[in-house]
């Protein structure tokens, strides 16, 4: 998966950073969601490459790149620092200013990123999300149900770590397959890839630490922009599965509405996993959006 583009390790303080690159034209960052890795692009990116020099990273704690501890405050998972982290990693390629798709964590890491550094995102696609504060306060038992996860990563250590480190495969399988089309949207290059990526030492505790952070320290950051009435100033799409329990559970535009000016959006006929169940839609709707 992937062969034809180039791997990359951009060190950032401490943190190895890997990823892909390759294309050509404009510059395009793709981040990846949870329990995931860049590889999440096999499909689209074949797609958009003879238009856009594509970007893929693994976010810190996912795929090959390192895994930090978090720290007592969650800090180093803080989508802020993350954002950092995509910030070095496009500026080590030589790109002041770029485009930016994205899925699922990535997304969050994407609003972040908009949001802290406006003048290096030019526009901003992202993929099954709500804003995250909004998400957590409006929270309803339908949505609980169906993210689970996003309960059970932030309970107290060593908990949640030792039950993904027992069995991280099965990990990966369960939150996965127990979306709207079950492992079937994914390769078997794809599902062994995030398997292999879920059983690298630390990625238990990694993970853990995104979600603790997602739910402190991340929403205190996005608290200070509401208060100080902040909103993103950039193009915004949002796209979300029509299977999916964020469309089902949330007004996903207007929610996006209350944090940036310029918001288009549409579902797309699948569930979670618009890059793998959806990629020619993923592509044709970033195609002449990246281009405008």
């Amino acid at each position: 998966m992937l062969d034809s583009f180039t791997p990359f390790n951009v060190q950032r303080g401490p943190v190895r950073l890997h990823g892909r690159i390759g294309g050509r034209g404009a510059p395009l960052l793709l981040l990846h969601g949870h329990p995931q890795t860049h590889a999440i692009w096999h499909r689209v990116a074949p797609l958009l490459a003879a238009h856009f020099t594509l970007v893929m990273m693994d976010l810190r704690g996912y795929g090959d790149s390192d895994r930090p501890q978090g720290g007592g405050d969650h800090v180093a998972y803080s989508k802020r620092e993350m954002a950092l982290d995509a910030l070095a990693v496009m500026q080590h390629h030589g790109f002041a200013q770029f485009g930016v798709l994205a899925h699922d964590r990535g997304a969050r890491v994407g609003h972040r990123l908009a949001a802290d550094h406006p003048a290096a995102v030019s526009r901003l696609l992202l993929l099954d999300i709500a804003p995250t504060l909004a998400m957590y306060r409006d929270t309803s038992e339908a949505f609980a149900r169906a993210y689970w996860h996003w309960f059970f990563l932030v309970q107290p250590p060593p908990l949640p770590e030792a039950l993904i480190a027992s069995d991280p495969s099965r990990y990966v399988r369960s939150v996965m397959g127990g979306r709207h089309a079950g492992l079937s949207p994914f390769t078997p290059e794809a599902l062994a890839e995030y398997e292999r990526c879920a059983a690298i030492e630390g990625t238990a505790q990694a993970i853990c630490e995104d979600y603790r952070a997602s739910a402190s320290i991340d929403l205190d950051h996005d608290r200070a922009d509401i208060a100080a009435g902040r909103l993103l100033t950039q193009p915004l799409q949002v796209l979300w599965g029509a299977h999916g329990a964020v469309g089902r559970c949330f007004d996903v535009l207007a929610l996006w509405r209350e944090r940036a000016l310029h918001v288009t959006g549409r579902s797309v006929p699948c569930g979670h996993y618009l890059p793998e169940e959806a990629p020619r839609q993923v592509a044709e709707a970033a195609l002449p959006f990246f281009s405008s």
